[in-house]
């Protein structure tokens, strides 16, 4: 049956074979009856989870359902990546507690905590001028002032007023090309001051690659601002 046999034939469709459908991609259908006012599906690795109101009758349930099917059969293969990613940098966050990483390759080193910041802030320190003297130019424009701090919730921020660029000490842990994503990634908020498509278009001109940078950081507890 095609995708689109399916969706012409959703009022024929039973709960059984939708969950039937669903098994093959090894996905497992759950059904929560609930006081909300409209059908909510979440899609989770090897789960489609839905909650529907407690008024809605089943033909209407089983329609509803049968018309996200082909969406959950879709998808399903990009949740999972991003489930096992996660699960990835879960595992590399896990190391870098016991462990010293520098621009993603473990160190034979034994830091404490302290000794640990301050080693990353004078890696970073060092190659700073180097990484803003190539990607100031590319992203056309220039920050006045660069600064590195101690952040556990934030990669790095950026005043647009004043032009000065704040950026996470714990970066060089991960692959230099990381902390390049985060300097063109706030470079490119003095273009544009939110996250506009303006923004993010603006970004991947200037770094066509940024994605798997970004997708890097973005397991972590960081985030940019």
């Amino acid at each position: 049956m095609t995708k689109t046999d399916f969706l012409v034939n959703t009022k024929a469709a039973s709960l059984d074979s939708l969950r039937q459908r669903l098994a093959v991609a090894g996905i497992k259908l759950y059904i929560i009856k609930k006081r909300v006012k409209n059908i909510n599906f979440r899609l989770k690795p090897y789960c489609l989870s839905i909650s529907v109101p407690l008024s809605i009758n089943t033909t209407q349930m089983v329609e509803a359902i049968a018309r996200r099917v082909p969406w959950a059969l879709d998808n399903h293969i990009k949740v999972l990546e991003q489930y096992q990613r996660k699960q990835r940098f879960d595992s590399e966050s896990a190391s870098a507690d016991s462990a010293t990483w520098l621009w993603g390759k473990p160190q034979t080193l034994s830091l404490n905590p302290d000794e640990k910041v301050a080693y990353y802030r004078q890696q970073l320190s060092d190659v700073l001028p180097a990484l803003f003297d190539k990607w100031q130019p590319i992203v056309g424009t220039t920050a006045n002032e660069v600064r590195i701090k101690k952040m556990h919730t934030r990669w790095g921020s950026c005043n647009t007023r004043a032009r000065r660029i704040w950026l996470s000490v714990y970066l060089p842990a991960y692959p230099i090309e990381c902390s390049e994503y985060v300097i063109v990634h706030e470079l490119c908020h003095l273009h544009h001051a939110n996250h506009s498509r303006a923004f993010w278009q603006t970004v991947a001109t200037a770094m066509p690659d940024y994605q798997q940078w970004h997708d890097r950081l973005a397991g972590k507890s960081g985030h940019l601002d």
